[in-house]
């Protein structure tokens, strides 16, 4: 197999290009400096995409039509599904980037729940108006039940500290596995609705496939405790959030912490930023914004272009069927 032109789009450090240009010397390698898929600064000219047998890095789904000898595209998101559909080459290889992420986003989904929980949103609000006064109770996890739906690297990272804080961790994934120690219970996610009123904190990290679109709707969403926090740092189309602003001012739900929405960005008369106790990140949990993220990311690209150069099983390789990457044995 012929790889002559590599295209990187991650800004990498010259350890790392050292590293990627390692596995094959004799490539030609362009890189760019940006940090999104929409990113005036990363997109490459319709000649470079044309001509590029290894794409490391997110590009602009629209901009993969000009692709035409593309053979591996390492992506570097952990969600797919803006890559589905037939917008790649027929043939090529693609790989995402799940185990990444799970540090950087984790830390802020416990960031948001520790706002929430020790009334931070209120104070801030006194801190401003310059209003010395109380807010009242507060929560911890200790001693908590928490529910993560979606229970892969990113919900598992995150049950791991909750389970370090105390709490009682519930798992649900979309496939049979073996239960982790720090799990205390593991389900199928065809039992999510039993388990959520069980839980004072409800995580979502889906994926978006067909099956997750909007899949807490009203209903499910008014299954939760009106105490419980809900948090969202999966795909926004899994939750709808027109309902989730509903319960949160009606106070049906305690709070939510959000990163991610149906729309993007999420439109300035949107009901969900005025809903009381939300946290509202714009989508910059899993971004270019950690150093150990970047690290990952660049690890990950190294070795899965020696690998595929080499023929080997590739991490995260993408089903295009499923929408989601295979899991490594």
């Amino acid at each position: 197999m012929e790889i002559k032109k590599v295209l990187v789009t991650l800004p990498v450090s010259q350890e790392h290009r050292e590293k990627i240009e390692a596995v094959l010397p004799e490539a030609e390698y362009t890189y760019f400096g940006g940090y999104t898929p929409d990113d005036e600064r990363i997109k490459p000219t319709p000649e470079q995409l044309e001509d590029a047998d290894v794409i490391l890095g997110s590009v602009s789904p629209k901009l993969l039509q000009h692709c035409r000898r593309l053979k591996f595209f390492q992506l570097f998101s952990s969600g797919v599904n803006l890559y589905m559909n037939g917008v790649l080459p027929e043939g090529t290889v693609m790989t995402c980037a799940t185990g990444a992420y799970g540090l950087a986003i984790s830390e802020c989904m416990l960031a948001g729940l520790f706002m929430l929980q020790k009334n931070m949103l209120q104070y801030m609000d006194n801190q401003k108006k310059h209003i010395w006064k109380g807010a009242g109770m507060t929560r911890s996890i200790c001693g908590s039940t928490v529910l993560c739906v979606g229970a892969g690297d990113i919900g598992c990272e995150f049950l791991k500290r909750c389970k370090a804080l105390g709490a009682y961790t519930i798992g649900v994934r979309r496939s049979f596995s073996e239960k982790p120690e720090y799990m205390d219970e593991l389900y199928m996610i065809d039992q999510v609705d039993e388990l959520l009123p069980r839980a004072d904190v409800v995580a979502s990290v889906l994926p978006e496939t067909p099956r997750t679109i909007h899949l807490f709707d009203e209903e499910r969403l008014s299954k939760l405790r009106s105490d419980a926090v809900f948090i969202n740092v999966g795909r926004g189309t899994t939750v709808d959030n027109m309902a989730l602003a509903k319960l949160l001012e009606e106070g049906r739900i305690g709070g939510a912490v959000l990163d991610v929405f149906e729309k993007e960005p999420l439109p300035e008369d949107h009901p969900i930023w005025d809903a009381p106790n939300t946290v509202i990140t714009p989508h910059e949990t899993g971004g270019f914004t950690s150093w150990h993220t970047m690290n990952n990311l660049a690890e990950l690209a190294a070795e899965n272009f020696r690998r595929f150069c080499a023929g080997e099983t590739l991490l995260n390789q993408v089903d295009f069927e499923e929408g989601y990457a295979k899991k490594n044995k």
